[in-house]
């Protein structure tokens, strides 16, 4: 197939990340068949509505993802799958591996935002310090500091902020300005509040459901507000940006409009707000709807 290019269309002058390491086969019956590589997975996908496209094509997965007990379950290999590999994706080499809840270290609908960030960031005339929060394996870190940025990667697993240093070591960015942290986010949060810091970009992601590294809990639905609040309080409103990303269940586009309205009605009045659907593009140009984004910037870029 050619290169993959998610999102490309909204900056089509200059898309720095391309691949022919992955491709969403077919999608349907709540399921998506992907290939990362050589290995082709099958894999749930509550938003795949509808029958697939291409039944046959779904025999030629190498593994399929069984749930066993809610986001749990175990994969049922048809021939051998490495236990990790590499794939490329534009200048990143990302390591993969399947765990327990399906996944296998990247979410390919985020390679949008990482074309976004890369375009601010290298477009901007004054960049400052990038905070990315709930980081996983480090695909944002990386298009931030790629494009300049010194940035603050926290997540609450050390084992996925060690999977994220890896990916920086194999994509040759290990000597950029980037801090590794471990630590819950709303713990780091509320000592740079105090330490009245300020973030030129926020980037986070937070999760239906988490826990920090001393058994700290997190849910979305109770925690979100107060977590915003944090982050409104480190935000640089004069010439900063927000990226957030969502995937949980209900959080649409008028839900997650009147949160960020009811927080701070004046993002509107300060600078430009997008909220809208992520997707991914399958290789017959059906759309796979992945979860949500809103993105917030304080002046257009020059």
């Amino acid at each position: 197939m050619d290169g993959t290019v998610l999102g490309a269309s909204e900056n089509p002058s200059f898309e720095p990340f391309v691949t022919d390491d992955y491709e969403l086969i077919d999608f349907g019956d709540s399921r998506r068949l992907e290939r990362f590589g050589s290995v082709i997975l099958d894999r749930p996908s509550p938003a795949a509505e509808g029958p697939p496209l291409y039944p046959d094509r779904w025999s030629q997965a190498h593994a399929r993802f069984e749930r066993t007990r809610g986001n749990r379950g175990r994969w049922v290999d048809r021939c051998h799958v490495p236990e990790r590999w590499t794939i490329r994706w534009g200048p990143l080499v990302l390591e993969l591996k399947r765990n327990e809840s399906g996944h296998v270290g990247l979410f390919p609908e985020q390679v949008v935002n990482w074309s976004w960030l890369y375009h601010h960031i290298t477009q901007s005339e004054k960049v400052g310090p990038v905070l990315n929060l709930f980081a996983y394996t480090g695909g944002s870190t990386l298009a931030a500091a790629l494009a300049g940025a010194e940035v603050v990667h926290v997540d609450a697993a050390r084992n996925v902020v060690a999977w994220a240093k890896r990916n920086a070591v194999l994509s040759g960015l290990e000597n950029l300005p980037i801090h590794w942290i471990v630590e819950d986010a709303r713990k780091f949060l509320r000592r740079e509040v105090r330490r009245e810091r300020r973030y030129w970009g926020i980037i986070l992601d937070p999760p239906t459901y988490g826990h920090g590294p001393r058994g700290e809990s997190f849910q979305l639905e109770k925690d979100i507000v107060g977590l915003l609040e944090a982050v409104f309080a480190l935000l640089d409103w004069d010439r900063g940006f927000l990226l957030m990303t969502c995937h949980t269940p209900g959080y649409g586009t008028q839900k997650l409009t009147r949160l960020f309205h009811d927080l701070r009605p004046d993002l509107w009045q300060r600078g430009q707000i997008t909220v809208r659907m992520m997707t991914i593009p399958s290789s017959s140009g059906r759309p796979l709807p992945s979860g949500m984004v809103v993105r917030w910037q304080s002046s257009p870029p020059r």
